[in-house]
């Protein structure tokens, strides 16, 4: 049996800010569309699903994040987690220059949880509060100097 990874799903409050915060660290918007129907409440398992969604794209093609904000039901807002918390954690992408991907970040007011840690000369890496409380993961790959 195969298996393959398709994309990462992530429900936010402005679907606007999510995609510019995304298209700005590199990723590529492939599409963006508006679902709804038996289809799409069968699908996810939610009476009445309705949602504008995008899709989104790293540069090298293999990872895709689905961004979806609900038109009905309406979404429900929660505490951001924290980096302990079960379930969904965080997404992660490798970055060739983490100080020019933070500073892209801070002009979306999203900023380390508390800095950028190097660990073992190996990789420098973080976390970032992004929009809609997403946590994000930068690291980046000191051995490709």
């Amino acid at each position: 049996m195969g298996i393959r990874l398709e994309n990462v799903g992530i429900a936010v409050r402005d679907l606007d800010a999510a995609v510019n915060f995304f298209t700005d660290l590199g990723l590529t918007l492939v599409g963006q569309d508006e679902v709804s129907g038996e289809w799409a409440s069968t699908a996810v398992g939610l009476d009445g699903n309705h949602a504008t969604i995008a899709m989104l794209q790293t540069p090298d093609g293999h990872g895709q994040i689905e961004l979806f904000e609900y038109i009905h039901p309406d979404a429900i807002e929660t505490e951001p987690t924290q980096p302990n918390e079960i379930g969904m954690h965080r997404v992660a992408f490798s970055v060739d220059d983490i100080d020019a991907s933070l500073a892209i970040a801070a002009r979306h007011g999203c900023h380390p949880l508390r800095g950028v840690a190097t660990y073992e000369e190996l990789y420098k890496l973080t976390y970032v509060r992004g929009p809609s409380g997403i946590i994000v993961m930068l690291a980046q790959d000191l051995r490709k100097r």
